[in-house]
């Protein structure tokens, strides 16, 4: 499907239908595009469990006029007693990815919701939080249709989880992997946000639920105790930003790789601009995401812990240099890290054109694996992105921040548009990010046909030792084949492989109408009205 759906009250794009028709009820029952978005969040958190929910981080852009957007930073940081001693002690080199050993990290993402709606509370009288978790309440409650990648990633990672309390009980209902279009239920999860709903989203790390949370996890062998909770705070902070032709580019600091994204683009501008889907298109992206890498990982890193200001990377200058370092014809060489796992990226805008930019995640596909039998929540492993070696550029240590590839984008463009955007995918996110925009907003290809078109992803595979460039079969055989005589290692991948990403964008037209596409690759819709 090419045709970009519209509207001009508003609307919501979400990678799973369910929630974005709940965001869209929020809007219809007179809510802000905020109040949609928690409705969205909650509610994708219980139908996309195995990407996202209560027990991991989230980041927010909120836009509203012409004013800088309002960013919200609610990543949590690693327990008190998670040091690298803690670690070493157990004969450990490295974290667990999962188990309570990968549990060390507080979640973040109700404290973002809470940041979000008081951000919104000068928009007017706020929906209770019952109305906005309704749905989400209902589907976890009565349950859900499982999709395909819940039932494909409960196979493909179920021999991961042995040390992962509660997985098991949660996960496998019936002891085994529940199948596509099987109802899925999670009645503990709609007694959480319910508790929420009644005694207000602090109650998550400061209140009675969050003592119950806290228990679970050090009955579970977590390092997190209820004071790491209750230090917890999402921070408003000042997005990121950068001046391109067509408009203004705003991604989130770090922790972070926000920049990277900020970086691929302006370099992309300085390459020339080539044409989609050409290889001097694919080539100079992939370029410039190499040198923007270069940057986040000798840079990003807790913002606490370092002197360095990340718009330096995004002086005119710095990226004059930035790109005259790219061969135009040849592949530089790449080491490259290992990309990160499932999230989901929503966004929202409402008739007064207030527009919401989302990212919400558990970094891995269902986190540490962890799911805490009093709460149904099922915990992050974002911790596990910390490196046991005190030299290192994001080293273990309490109260740090552990780095972040999620980051959701947003852009003030020429002519009075705002454009939400963003995906899931790790590394392929500011990769996919930057096809996105070049290929809407630079070269005039309609919203759903720049989601749809074949995409690539410059990373390392699971397991592997090499990174290396995945590139959907859709491009053309010739321009695949000069990509390799230009020195790219290529490894062709069939039509809408997941690993590319579920990806989204809105775009708001100064006339009022509201442009949406959600991927095909994904569980996803646009809801409009």
């Amino acid at each position: 499907m090419l045709e970009t759906s519209r509207g001009t009250r508003g609307m919501v794009v979400a990678p799973h239908h369910l929630a974005a028709q709940a965001g869209l009820r929020v809007l219809r029952d007179g809510g802000n595009a905020v109040e949609a978005m928690v409705a969205a969040a909650a509610t994708i958190a219980v139908v996309y469990p195995h990407m996202n929910g209560l027990g991991g981080d989230c980041f927010w852009l909120i836009h509203d006029g012409g004013k800088v957007p309002v960013a919200i930073d609610a990543c949590g940081a690693a327990a008190r007693l998670a040091d690298m001693a803690f670690y070493k002690s157990s004969g450990l080199g490295t974290i667990p990815s999962r188990g309570p050993l990968a549990a060390l990290t507080v979640a973040g993402a109700v404290s973002g919701w809470s940041a979000a709606l008081d951000a919104a509370a000068v928009w007017g009288p706020a929906l209770p939080l019952e109305r906005l978790f309704e749905d989400a309440v209902y589907y976890a409650r009565h349950g859900m249709a499982v999709t395909r990648a819940q039932a494909n990633d409960t196979v493909a990672k179920e021999g991961e989880m042995g040390g992962s309390p509660g997985f098991a009980e949660h996960f496998l209902p019936g002891g085994s992997a529940p199948l596509e279009g099987n109802v899925f239920s999670q009645p503990a999860m709609a007694e959480t946000l319910e508790r929420l709903a009644r005694d207000g989203l602090d109650g998550f790390y400061r209140g009675a639920l969050g003592a119950d949370i806290a228990a679970d996890l050090e009955a579970a062998g977590s390092p997190l105790r209820w004071d790491d909770l209750e230090d917890h705070r999402a921070r408003v902070v000042t997005p990121l930003s950068l001046r391109v032709k067509h408009g203004t580019l705003f991604n989130m600091p770090p922790p972070t790789q926000g920049v990277a994204s900020l970086i691929i683009l302006g370099l992309y501008e300085r390459l020339g601009a080539p044409a989609p889907d050409t290889f001097a298109f694919v080539h100079a992206l992939v370029e410039a995401s190499k040198q923007a890498f270069q940057v986040r990982d000798c840079e990003v890193t807790d913002p606490a812990f370092t002197s360095v200001d990340p718009a330096r990377y995004l002086d005119a200058a710095r990226l004059d240099r930035l790109a005259a370092a790219v061969d135009r014809k040849r592949a530089m060489a790449f080491g490259g890290e290992k990309p990160g796992g499932d999230t989901v990226w929503l966004g929202a805008i409402d008739g007064e054109g207030r527009a919401v930019s989302f990212i919400q995640s558990l970094y891995w596909e269902f986190g540490s694996g962890v799911v805490l039998p009093q709460t149904g929540i099922t915990w992050q492993n974002r911790g596990t992105s910390f490196s046991l070696d005190a030299v290192a550029v994001n080293p273990l240590m309490p109260g740090r921040r552990p780095f972040h590839t999620i980051q959701p984008a947003l852009a003030m463009l020429s002519g009075g548009r705002i454009m939400p955007y963003g995906t899931m995918g790790g590394e392929g996110q500011p990769q996919t990010q930057a096809m996105i925009y070049a290929r809407y907003v630079v070269h005039g290809m309609g919203l759903q046909a720049a989601v749809t078109a074949p995409r690539w992803l410059l990373g390392r595979t699971w397991g592997a030792e090499t990174t290396n460039l995945r590139i959907e079969n859709r491009f053309d055989d010739e321009v695949i084949a000069n990509l390799r005589n230009a020195g790219h290692d290529i490894d062709v991948v069939g039509p809408f492989d997941a690993v590319m990403g579920h990806a989204g964008a809105l775009v708001r037209h100064a006339s009022g109408v509201i442009e949406g596409a959600s991927d095909p690759r994904s569980d996803g819709g646009v809801a409009a009205f």
